[in-house]
C-alpha cells in the first residue's frame, strides 16, 4: 500500500525509538547504542511481532528497528502488515543480507528505508562500522513520518503538471503524428526534431517495487536506460537480473567503461556511483567509488548531474519513489539543461520524499501516477501508434521564460 511521509516532529524532539529483535543480545547492543545519542530515546524492546505490535501501539515510535528472522511472525510479513496498517519508517536489521539477497530487495520494495547487515558485528572491528550504519539509517529514516496510506496504483492515473517555484510549468504535449523509432543499432530515438539518447531514472525506498512497473513497459527500441536505485553493495547483479526477466528490455549491472547500447538497462552497483560520459560518439558507463553524495553511493544526483552535463536536451529523466532529496538538484540540472522530466505523484509512491523535493525544485514537468509513466516515455519517444509524442523542442525551449 502506498505511504505518503511528511514531516511530524519539532526539529529539537529525539528521535524515538522501538527495537524488534528476537536476540537478547542483539536488543541490549541496539538499545544501548541508541540511548548513548543525545538525539535518540530508546523506548523499548520487543523479542517478536506480537509484543512489537502492542508496543507499537502504545508508545508511538518515530522509528522502529526490525529483525528479519523473528518467531511466530517474520519480518517481511510484519513490515508488510506496519505499512498497510500503521506506516512507521523502519530499519531492517538482519544476518541473512549477505545470504539471501532477495530478502533485500523484497524489504526495499515493501517499504523499509534500510537494510542493515548484522551478520559481521561480532568480527573485530565489525561493530564500529555497525554502529555508524545503523545510526545513519536511523536518522535518515526519521527525516519524514507516513500519513494515512493512500490509494493504490491500480486506480486511474492522475496526471498533473508538476509546479516550479522559479520556472513557468509547460503546456501539456500536444498530439502529433508518430515519429519513426530508432533504426536498429543507434542508440538515439527522434523525438520532434530532437534525438533522444538516454532515459535515467532514480529511486530509493520502494524503488524495487516501482522500478519494474516502468521497464515493463518499454521496447527494444528505446535508448539506453541508467538506474540508481539506492541498494547495499553486493544486491545489485541480482536486482538487475530481475529487471532483465520482465520484458524486453535487456538489463544489467553497470560495468566501468561499457558502452551504452539502445534496448538496454543499466543498474548501478550498489555501493558505486554510476555516471555517463562521453567517448567519441558513444556514452559510456562510469563507475567510481568517490564518497558518498547526500549519504548515498550510488548517488541520483551523481547521475543526473552527468546526464545533465553529457546529454543535456537529449535525455528524459524519472524520479520514483525514496526516501530524503537525493536527485533534486541533479534533476533541476537535467531540466535546466533541457531535459523533459517525469516525477511519480504522491498517491502512487511508497514514500513521496524524492519526488516531491523534485517537485519542490521545480525539476520536473510533469507528475504522474506509476503505471503511467513507463508508456508516457513511449509516446514521447514516439514508439505508440499515437498520443502526445509532442513537440518537445518547442515547449522545453520556452519553459522558464
Amino acid at each position: 500500500m502506498p505511504v505518503s511521509f511528511q514531516p511530524s516532529r519539532p526539529p529539537a524532539a529525539p528521535i524515538r525509538i522501538v527495537v524488534v529483535d528476537d536476540s537478547a543480545v542483539m536488543r541490549g547492543l541496539m538499545s544501548g547504542i541508541i540511548a548513548r545519542q543525545a538525539d535518540m530515546e530508546c523506548l523499548g524492546a520487543a523479542c517478536d511481532a506480537l509484543q512489537a505490535r502492542e508496543m507499537i501501539r502504545e508508545l508511538d515510535p518515530d522509528v522502529i528497528t526490525l529483525d528479519m528472522a523473528m518467531p511466530k511472525m517474520d519480518g517481511l510479513e510484519f513490515l508488510d502488515r506496519l505499512m498497510r496498517l500503521r506506516p512507521t519508517p523502519v530499519v531492517m536489521v538482519t544476518s541473512a543480507a549477505q545470504r539471501q539477497p532477495d530478502i533485500v530487495t523484497r524489504a526495499l520494495a515493501l517499504g523499509a528505508a534500510a537494510v542493515i547487515d548484522k551478520a559481521a558485528v561480532g568480527v573485530p572491528g565489525a561493530f564500529e562500522a555497525f554502529e555508524r550504519e545503523l545510526l545513519t539509517a536511523l536518522r535518515q529514516a526519521v527525516q519524514s513520518r507516513p500519513a494515512a496510506p493512500r490509494r493504490s496504483m491500480s486506480a486511474a492515473p492522475a496526471i498533473v503538471p508538476a509546479p516550479a517555484p522559479s520556472v513557468a510549468s509547460p503546456a501539456p504535449l500536444q498530439a502529433q503524428t508518430a515519429v519513426p523509432p530508432a533504426m536498429p543499432g543507434g542508440p538515439a530515438v527522434e523525438v520532434g526534431e530532437r534525438r533522444i539518447r538516454l532515459i535515467a531514472i532514480g529511486a530509493s525506498t520502494g524503488g524495487p517495487e516501482a522500478t519494474p512497473h516502468v521497464i515493463r513497459a518499454l521496447s527494444p527500441q528505446v535508448p539506453p536506460v541508467v538506474i540508481v536505485q539506492h541498494i547495499p553493495g553486493g544486491f545489485s547483479a541480482r536486482y538487475a537480473a530481475r529487471l532483465d526477466t520482465l520484458g524486453t528490455l535487456r538489463v544489467c549491472e553497470a560495468r566501468d567503461e561499457m558502452v551504452l547500447q539502445q534496448g538496454h538497462g543499466y543498474v548501478a552497483p550498489g555501493g558505486r556511483h554510476l555516471s555517463v560520459v562521453k567517448v567519441g560518439a558513444s556514452l559510456v558507463a562510469r563507475v567510481t567509488d568517490t564518497e558518498p553524495v547526500n549519504r548515498h553511493r550510488p548517488s541520483v544526483d551523481v547521475l543526473f548531474r552527468s546526464v545533465a552535463q553529457v546529454v543535456g536536451d537529449r535525455a528524459l529523466g524519472v524520479m520514483l519513489t525514496g526516501m530524503g532529496g537525493d536527485g533534486a538538484e541533479g534533476m533541476r540540472r537535467m531540466r535546466d539543461a533541457g531535459a523533459w522530466n517525469i516525477a511519480q505523484d504522491e498517491a502512487t509512491s511508497a514514500i513521496f520524499g524524492m519526488p516531491k523535493e523534485a517537485i519542490r525544485a521545480g525539476a520536473c514537468q510533469e507528475v504522474l501516477a506509476l503505471q503511467a509513466i513507463g508508456p508516457r516515455l513511449m509516446a514521447l519517444l514516439g514508439l505508440v501508434g499515437s498520443g502526445a509524442a509532442g513537440a518537445l523542442r518547442s515547449e522545453t525551449s520556452t519553459a522558464g521564460r
